[in-house]
């Protein structure tokens, strides 16, 4: 009896495995859709990072609207949004804060830097501004700041 077991692994061999075409044309692929995806999931996190900002804005618009509520007027300039987080001490002293405060914390915005506030302000009682990634005021595009009256 004859052992075939070596020549039928040589053929086995040399039929497995991709060829060269067959390479180039799933790169091709990867390019393709590298492409297409690439762009999208580059701007990803600093959408992120706006919508953020936005929510954060809106959480503060509603502590500022129940302080307004109970005090009668909005945090001045000089208070801040710290005003609601524990009881100011320079005027206008609010009669009726309430125990606790409005929030617990007056978290940065995602890029590291405190948020302005400012009130009254020319845009209404209020304005509360993120400035982006840059932190300064000016910016166009990406990096312009994010303000609470232009937010629908």
């Amino acid at each position: 009896m004859k052992n075939n077991n070596s020549s039928d692994n040589l053929k086995l061999n040399s039929k497995a495995g991709f060829t060269l075409i067959e390479l180039l044309i799933v790169l091709v692929i990867i390019a393709i859709l590298a492409t297409i995806i690439v762009p999208r999931i580059m701007f990803a996190p600093h959408k992120a990072k706006e919508t953020a900002v936005v929510a954060q804005i809106k959480n503060f618009e509603t502590a500022l609207a129940l302080y307004k509520l109970q005090n009668g007027n909005y945090p001045a300039t000089d208070q801040g949004l710290e005003a609601l987080v524990k009881k100011p001490a320079i005027p206008p002293i609010p009669k009726h804060y309430q125990k606790g405060g409005y929030l617990s914390h007056i978290p940065n915005d995602p890029w590291g830097n405190k948020y302005i506030y400012v009130s009254p302000s020319k845009h209404g009682h209020y304005i509360i501004i993120s400035y982006g990634p840059t932190g300064t005021p000016g910016g166009k595009g990406k990096d312009a700041p994010i303000e609470s009256w232009k937010i629908k």
